[in-house]
């Protein structure tokens, strides 16, 4: 299933929630982890297609587990369409995850 976020981090932020009751990515079959990445692929298509304001950018990812932040029992990937000037400085993106750690360069 895929559904707009709640709680958006950028205009077009996307679940995409799989159906069968798990919590985390080991959880999932062989088959089910490639269709997870056909829906992964599919819903930033739609997007990039569909969306007023076009993205220059996605960031894909999911918590997986507690310590990870993950505070949904339920596997779920996210899909966040990022813009040109969203933020200062982009570099770094997932690795925002821990601050102190996310800027690695100079």
């Amino acid at each position: 299933m895929i559904v707009y976020d709640k709680y958006p981090i950028s205009p077009g932020h996307a679940l995409i929630i799989v159906k069968r009751p798990i919590a985390r990515f080991l959880d999932l079959t062989n088959q089910e982890k490639i269709s997870l990445m056909e829906w992964i692929s599919w819903t930033v298509k739609h997007l990039e297609d569909n969306l007023e304001a076009k993205p220059n950018g996605f960031n894909l990812g999911l918590n997986d587990g507690e310590v990870a932040g993950q505070t949904v029992g339920q596997l779920h990937f996210h899909v966040i369409p990022r813009y040109k000037n969203d933020v200062s400085d982009p570099r770094g993106g997932v690795r925002h995850v821990i601050p102190l750690k996310a800027k690695y360069w100079d």
